[in-house]
């Protein structure tokens, strides 16, 4: 038997959080399905030290400010109960343990939980960017004596064999693994294209100041100045390569262009004979779990601002969904209202022509 809902939040991290917020004003009745045993559980999987290169100030869901000093960048942990606490004090209907493994229809949406099952009418899809690992293809010429792994798989410098290690990612991740590793390892970063740094703080103000104040992060992706930064890679924040090699000795390396054995190559020509690579190389949306025409021809999603073209099914939380802001804890909010305003004219649509499901519904 199917457990009714008007809609379906799947992932009960910020942006599902969020949208929870919104549908709870809105009157609507929803339930969130999260897949693990906590709210926002994707968060402690990350490395023990990680700090936000937001500050405090800018790391709110709407209706609860982050508590504590709001000019402090908060830590992994610190997310963790915000987001926990976020969740209990409006108390939103976080369904733990309910991993999606798919999602259909028929003439309701039709979400498979293992033993359970659930029908809604609307589905919003919260489980963010951050989903499976992308690992270059060189990673399968190193050989079984060097340790590999994710930087999503990374907690501390104790669980990394002594011996010499290589983070390869020139993103915030990188840095800051490489910048925690450098104390107990000798440690070698490979970044890639330079980027220009920037520093988190400037005249005593946080850089987001900055950015919010000329209006960089609400830019939308339509746009000219938009459109030429979503092309870019993420900006280096709090960090640099000078900072890395002067503060914490770590030796900096170009593109990684191939492995054998123990030994990693690099543009230049140079080489480093290595004990343990982390691959700080992002991740890749996965939506193979939904039976949906939702992607083009190349993969990517198809959707105006989280609307995708299959009616009463939104997506939230992804980079660059809507403006530069759209994947960060703090701006998550815009496209969250935006889509919970959608949903209550969608829903006001069906009960003025008395029918459901929406005519343009595939049956």
């Amino acid at each position: 038997m199917s457990v009714r809902h008007e809609v379906i939040v799947v992932g009960g991290g910020q942006a599902g959080l969020a949208m929870g917020y919104f549908l709870a004003r809105h009157k609507q009745d929803f339930a969130i399905l999260e897949a693990a045993h906590e709210p926002a559980a994707a968060w402690r999987d990350r490395w023990e030290s990680l700090k936000l290169f937001t500050s405090a100030r800018y790391d709110s869901l709407p209706g609860r400010p982050f508590p504590g000093d709001p000019n402090r960048y908060p830590t992994r942990d610190e997310v963790v109960d915000y987001l926990g606490d976020y969740a209990a004090h409006f108390e939103l209907p976080v369904e733990l343990d309910s991993p999606v493994r798919a999602l259909r229809r028929n003439d309701r949406f039709l979400l498979d939980v293992g033993e359970r099952s659930y029908e809604a009418d609307q589905v919003v899809v919260a489980t963010g960017p951050f989903q499976t690992p992308r690992i270059p293809s060189c990673a399968g010429r190193l050989g079984a004596e060097v340790t590999q792994l994710h930087s999503s798989s990374y907690r501390n410098p104790d669980t990394i064999a002594p011996g010499r290690v290589l983070v390869v990612g020139g993103g915030n991740s990188g840095y800051q693994i490489a910048a925690d590793l450098a104390d107990t390892h000798e440690v070698d970063l490979a970044i890639g294209s330079r980027q220009l740094p920037l520093p988190q703080r400037i005249l005593g103000r946080d850089l987001f100041w900055y950015l919010d104040a000329i209006g960089a992060l609400r830019l939308t992706k339509d746009s000219r100045l938009g459109r030429r930064l979503a092309a870019r890679e993420d900006t280096l924040i709090g960090s640099s390569p000078r900072q890395l090699r002067r503060q914490h000795a770590v030796t900096l390396h170009g593109r990684v262009t191939d492995a054998d054995g123990r030994v990693v190559r690099f543009a230049d020509g140079s080489s480093v004979e290595v004990s343990t690579v982390i691959w700080a190389t992002g991740f890749r949306v996965d939506l193979s779990w939904i039976d949906l025409p939702v992607l083009d021809g190349e993969g990517r999603l198809i959707h105006n601002r989280g609307v995708s073209r299959e009616p009463g099914l939104y997506f939230l939380g992804q980079v660059w969904q809507h403006t530069r802001g759209s994947a960060l804890l703090g701006w998550v909010k815009d496209d969250a209202e935006y889509i919970a305003q959608h949903i209550g004219d969608f829903r006001a649509g069906q009960s003025a022509r008395g029918a459901r499901p929406h005519p343009s519904h595939p049956r």
